[in-house]
């Protein structure tokens, strides 16, 4: 029997929690044993659930690395440009890697990151969690088994959601990339993964447009506050941060919902602390009234090294979820990840469809407040596998190697846009880095 691996938590935010309790679901095989944070209820409310004793807890990732290893891998779950320093730090110290996407949003880390990774043979796994999702990899598989030919051209949607944009990017930690990263590289480096890793093809060049619309001060309504339990117009006002975290359906507490989102404002959220967080906090601001710079649309056109092509849109404008259509010289998929339906048309034949019993059979799904479609669970699984031998690496690895080329292509993307689209020729643009 392989022995029991042991994960230590550097920064237990949403997704540093998340991820820990993902590991409940392996407790035979996978146990958190130390946490770091430097929000002190976070490190004792964690600490509490999952027994860690306190010895183990640390008010900084910096002090948590001073000590000797703790533990086998650890998960760094902090903000994107904050993963650099703790990755390389921690893999002197003889730590395997969970990294939480975008690596870095400065491409001239990324050869130090391979270098250290490989000097020190520890292995890094990026948190690409949609490449582990039933949906994605049933694509994957229906590609690979050549019933729709050659990939000719995919089309990708991802659809943001109006209320995730205001809490992520307009409210919220990836509002302004001089702060964190372009929306590009911290939003769709997921889909940009998903787009070379499902046509298994490298870009050639790419194009892009897109621009900051809508959140802005010069739209905001004439009687709008700063605030919005304040605003007159609240009423007729979809961004209203008492409709998004108190009455929504979805993310509301009122609704039921103690996770995402509503536990970001606030560590425990109920009506009353929900209430106090928009009072005047971040997330309570009216959405034309922020610091936000990032795009909340954007359109990214990938030209593959035969010729091929991939296209993806990006706009918070939006009530749906990432679909997909995937065009080849013999047939077509197209799919929606919410709804977890897959069908393929294949020229001339009959079309076969793939339901959510189907995509899920086996797969628990509680506690997957992320909309990751069971793909956060699979990353851990897939992580025990190989650091454990007893899984080899699977086709959907999300190794620092594999994962990489998405965050030049996104990078690539935002200087192509920035630049009123004109195409960047990627082996020029990634060569350009490396020699630095």
């Amino acid at each position: 029997m392989n022995k029991k691996l042991t994960v230590a938590i550097y920064g237990a935010g949403a997704r540093g929690s998340h991820y820990a309790r993902c590991c409940q679901e392996f407790a035979d095989e996978i146990e958190v044993v130390a946490i770091a944070d430097l929000k002190a209820e976070r490190v004792a409310e964690l600490a509490e659930e999952l027994h860690i004793p306190r010895e183990n807890c640390f008010s900084s990732g910096e002090e948590m690395l001073e000590k000797d290893r703790l533990a086998d891998v650890m998960f760094i779950c902090t903000q994107d440009r904050e993963h650099f320093k703790p990755a390389v730090a921690a893999m002197k110290k003889g730590y395997h890697l969970l990294l939480e996407k975008p690596v870095s949003p400065f491409a001239e880390e990324y050869g130090e990151l391979l270098r250290v990774s490989r000097e020190t043979n520890r292995q890094v796994i990026v948190c690409h969690v949609l490449r582990y999702t039933p949906f994605y990899q049933k694509i994957k598989e229906i590609i690979e088994s050549g019933s729709i030919g050659d990939v000719v051209s995919i089309q990708a949607m991802e659809s943001v959601l109006w209320w995730h944009q205001a809490h992520s990017y307009v409210r919220g930690n990836w509002r302004n990339s001089e702060e964190t990263s372009p929306m590009i590289l911290a939003k769709c480096c997921h889909d940009l993964d998903l787009l070379l890793w499902l046509s298994g093809k490298r870009c050639k060049q790419v194009a892009s447009f897109g621009s900051l619309k809508v959140f802005k001060g010069e739209n905001a309504p004439k009687e709008s506050s700063e605030y919005c339990v304040d605003c007159k117009v609240k009423e007729s006002c979809p961004y209203d941060a008492e409709k998004i975290y108190l009455y929504n359906e979805r993310t509301g507490v009122m609704k039921g919902n103690c996770q995402w989102p509503c536990d970001v404002l606030t560590l425990e959220p109920t009506v009353e602390t929900v209430r106090r967080a928009i009072e005047k906090g971040p997330y309570g601001r009216c959405v034309y009234r922020c610091d936000n710079n990032v795009v909340d649309h954007q359109v990214v056109i990938l030209e593959m090294e035969d010729s091929s092509t991939a296209d993806l849109t990006m706009s918070a404008f939006t009530a749906g979820s990432r679909s997909i259509d995937v065009m080849g010289t013999l047939g077509e998929i197209k799919g929606n990840l919410d709804e977890n339906y897959i069908k393929v048309l294949p020229f001339g034949g009959k079309t076969v469809k793939y339901h959510a019993e189907d995509l899920l059979a086996g797969l628990s799904m509680e506690y997957d407040p992320y909309g990751h479609g069971g793909g956060d669970k699979r990353l851990i699984r897939d992580l025990i596998n190989l650091l454990n031998g007893s899984g080899g690496t699977s086709s959907s690895l999300t190794s620092l190697e594999r994962s990489l080329e998405s965050h030049y292509v996104a990078l690539a993307a935002e200087e192509s846009r920035v630049c009123s689209g004109r195409p960047v020729e990627m082996e020029k643009f990634v060569a350009g880095f490396h020699s630095l």
